[in-house]
């Protein structure tokens, strides 16, 4: 009877020592839940920004044919429009906005954040003909008329040379606010149709060159200065005043920049929150690909007068494999769908997990025959192994994924027919057209300028004809509504008109001006660097410098240097090649610190211009280490009298790394005094296992030790970096108790009854 009861509690013994195996078998699905952040969008303006679809990116170490269907779900303030879908290697989210109705500051700017209006009113000085006297012109504000006087020479010269110095006042129109760019105190443009009109008033801000007061009366600009003031230009006098001689004429001109302050009243629209999706990990070799659209931007976009260019980034990642010295190479594919001919190829030999590469096609202006037009392009990805590898559903020696994404374009100009003009013109009822001009205020000499006259509209109708008069400007806009025009080297300095006139479908006319200032033809040098600012990772410096058109640069006297400032040194940096001349060079930093790059570029008039930027890598963070096991277990008959430990990992990469390797030891304390020193550490895994059981035989205590290895996160570039490199940690940082199982027999237990 005794003997039937002990039977009994040891297998009810086993079955709890059991059950803590059973609940992590249950865990050791591999279903894990994944977070992807919406990212925060604040203080969206226009209806269009009412709803907003987003593309976003599955986590590093997720394929989307791992997630599990139906398990996409939102978290946040927003709400969702339609189903979360996955398109092209990315979560498909719109949400509707939060809306928000506000009232704020805001700045009118002539096109850019940083440009103002520029005026450059002036005064007409007169010499007459016997070369001592002058006609001074001025203005009257309290009469609001121009007057004239005059003045004796005060030199000794005739001709005389220059007027006397007098004190003189001139008017200037301000620009209508509705051309004005305007902005937020972050730099966010509003719309105009946003302000408040009674609120806009006029910013003038001191004279460039001169000394003067600046004062606004009724809607204009009233300007005291000194003349002769620093700037001038010939004038042609006009014939009252008399010609022959020596009469001459000159306007003595100032430089008045200015801008708008106004109150806007806007609704505007916020997105933020999470998408949890359930997701399974791949336990074989797996091939993701992801296709993003660079350009154009947005996407379709507004045909312009060339080629509209399409750039294409394609990413291939490999998951449940970590054998990277078996890759054999990457192949990526693109090409126009339907079109072979327009196939390229690219390869990369990189020994890595994640590879991405761009390809660049262009949508032909001429292709485009209707109002819209979409060009599909096909894309795969392809990695090769160099050994063949056995899967369970066969022998493997490369895995590829097709894609294929989209890019498009619209014209939005239909043709209209305008109707000849009448015979016998009436007198017109309707309103006259508003002529606008968008244009800068500076051009560089050779450099292609756009001037437009698209903002130019009819109240009541529609414009019929554009003229345009730009004396001194190279190229013709003839009747179109813009076109690009330039201007020569010999013009720096002068400022030349650009005019315009337009025409409605009554005949009634508008018309508006601008001026333009010719500056040095300089070039502007720029230096960018983009990707992933760690060192041992792969980081991509782009030359940004430009030129004017029809000045290029001269790519055999670009200079790049790179140079350590502090933490690192020279020799810590690493490229392949020379940084002689380069649209991009990718570079890598072997030591975290401060670096500086500079550029010089030098275009073919022999201008040149330098630039330079500061940058720091980050170290590359070692990866937290930290796992859990019971305090004590109990041998069991039932598992062939040993007992099992259950092992959970929890190290993780605290900068983006993935953990690629975890080796486990054990080691015992065989004279059971208490301490390890001097056991030999045995290896029980040395797979990437962050769930195992470890089984042991002896009673006794043991060290358990984790040691992880990281692989990047990022791309790298492999002749730079060596194993080494890779950032690994072990457990002896973890206190020693929570790394201690003791291994114990269970008691039996006996029932004296009778």
């Amino acid at each position: 009877m005794i003997k039937k009861k002990i039977l009994i509690l040891s297998f009810f013994v086993a079955c709890l020592v059991m059950v803590p195996s059973l609940i992590y078998s249950a865990q050791s699905t591999d279903v894990r839940q994944g977070t992807v952040i919406v990212p925060l969008s604040t203080g969206l303006i226009g209806s269009g920004n009412s709803t907003k679809t987003f593309y976003l990116d599955i986590p590093i170490g997720v394929t989307s044919s791992a997630i599990k269907s139906g398990t996409l779900k939102y978290s946040g303030n927003n709400s969702v429009v339609g189903v979360i879908t996955l398109e092209n290697g990315k979560i498909k989210l719109t949400l509707k906005g939060n809306v928000k109705d506000e009232t704020f500051p805001v700045m009118g700017k002539d096109g850019a954040f940083e440009d103002s209006f520029i005026s450059v009113p002036g005064n007409s000085i007169w010499r007459y003909a016997d070369g001592r006297r002058w006609q001074i012109n001025d203005y009257k504000d309290n009469q609001g008329i121009n007057v004239s006087y005059n003045v004796n020479a005060t030199d000794y010269s005739t001709p005389s040379e220059t007027p006397p110095t007098r004190t003189v006042m001139t008017k200037s129109d301000p620009a209508n606010p509705s051309v004005a760019t305007w902005y937020r105190q972050d730099q966010t443009q509003v719309p105009y149709s946003s302000v408040v009109q009674s609120s806009i008033k006029l910013n003038p801000q001191a004279l460039v060159g001169d000394k003067g007061t600046v004062s606004v009366k009724n809607g204009m600009f009233i300007i005291t200065y000194t003349v002769p003031s620093a700037k001038k230009r010939p004038e042609e006098v006009s014939e009252s005043f008399g010609k022959g001689g020596h009469a001459k004429g000159w306007l003595y001109y100032v430089t008045l920049p200015y801008y708008f302050d106004a109150t806007a009243k806007v609704t505007s629209y916020s997105y933020a929150g999470t998408v949890n999706f359930d997701y399974t990990l791949p336990t074989e070799p797996t091939l993701t690909g992801t296709v993003t659209l660079n350009k154009p931007n947005p996407n379709p976009t507004k045909l312009g007068d060339k080629d509209e260019p399409v750039q294409i980034s394609l990413m291939g990642q490999l998951q449940g494999y970590n054998d990277a010295s078996n890759i054999d190479e990457w192949v990526f594919y693109a090409k126009e769908k339907d079109r072979n001919n327009t196939l390229k190829t690219k390869k990369e030999s990189a020994k890595t997990f994640n590879v991405s590469t761009l390809f660049d096609f262009e949508i032909k202006k001429s292709s485009v025959t209707g109002e819209h037009f979409t060009q599909e392009y096909a894309l795969t990805v392809l990695v090769r192994f160099k050994k063949p590898i056995v899967t369970k559903n066969g022998t493997i020696t490369s895995l590829e994924q097709p894609l294929q994404i989209s890019a498009g374009v619209y014209k939005n100009n239909p043709t209209v027919t305008f109707p000849p003009p009448p015979t016998n013109p009436t007198t017109p009822e309707g309103k006259p057209p508003i002529a606008r001009i968008s244009a800068p205020r500076y051009v560089k000499a050779g450099d292609d300028t756009l001037i437009s006259g698209a903002a130019s509209y009819d109240p009541d109708g529609y414009i019929n004809i554009y003229v345009w008069e730009n004396s001194g400007a190279q190229g013709e806009i003839g009747n179109a509504s813009k076109g690009y025009v330039w201007y020569t080297p010999e013009q720096v300095g002068q400022t030349f008109p650009i005019a315009l006139t337009v025409v409605d479908n009554e005949n009634q006319t508008g018309s508006t001006s601008r001026e333009i200032t010719v500056t040095e033809p300089k070039p502007s040098a720029g230096l960018a660097i983009e990707g992933t600012l760690k060192q041992n990772r792969k980081t991509t410096l782009f030359n940004r410098s430009q030129s004017p058109t029809r000045f290029p640069l001269v790519s055999s006297k670009t200079r790049v240097t790179i140079t350590a400032v502090s933490g690192g040194t020279n020799a810590d940096i690493k490229y392949s090649g020379t940084l002689s001349d380069f649209e991009n060079k990718d570079v890598l930093f072997k030591k975290p610190g401060k670096y500086k790059a500079t550029i010089y570029v030098e275009n073919t008039l022999g201008y040149s211009d330098s630039s330079e930027i500061t940058f720091d890598i980050v170290p590359d963070e070692v990866p937290y280490n930290y796992f859990t096991l019971p305090g004590v277990v109990y041998r069991s008959p039932d598992f062939g009298n040993k007992a099992v430990v259950s092992l959970d990992d929890i190290s993780y990469s605290s900068d983006k790394d993935v953990i690629g390797r975890r080796l486990w030891e054990y080691r015992y304390d065989s004279n059971n005094d208490g301490s390890f020193e001097g056991e030999k550490w045995v290896i029980f895994s040395n797979e990437n296992a962050d769930r195992l059981n470890l089984e042991l035989s002896e009673v006794g205590k043991y060290e358990v030790r984790l040691t992880v290895f990281e692989e990047f996160g990022q791309p790298t570039i492999d002749e730079f970096v060596t194993e080494a490199d890779r950032k690994s940690t072990n457990s002896d940082g973890q206190k020693l108790s929570s790394r201690v199982v003791e291994v114990k027999n269970r008691a039996p237990e006996v029932d004296w009854s009778w």
